[in-house]
């Protein structure tokens, strides 16, 4: 691997750890793809960082497990804000 995408790999775990970021709100940080972050978290700093891995995947299960109520809070919020 090259070494600007491991490092990248690192930046965007530490990022998610500390923010509690989701893949969507890291991407548009970086300026990458949803695609990118999710592979160079999951995949690539397996290889480089195990323990930095393992926390990064915990922060990304959990914001996945509650995606549903945050996209259902949205929809309440929009159609709130449509209703005045």
């Amino acid at each position: 691997m090259k070494g600007y995408i491991e490092e990248r790999a690192v930046e965007l775990a530490g990022f998610i750890i500390e923010n509690k970021a989701t893949v969507r709100a890291a991407a548009k940080k970086f300026g990458i793809s949803k695609s990118t972050v999710h592979k160079d978290v999951t995949d690539r700093l397996i290889q480089i960082n195990s323990a930095l891995a393992e926390e990064a995947r915990m922060v990304l299960e959990k914001n996945k497990a509650e995606r549903h109520i945050r996209g259902g809070m949205a929809t309440k919020a929009k159609y709130r804000s449509n209703s005045k």
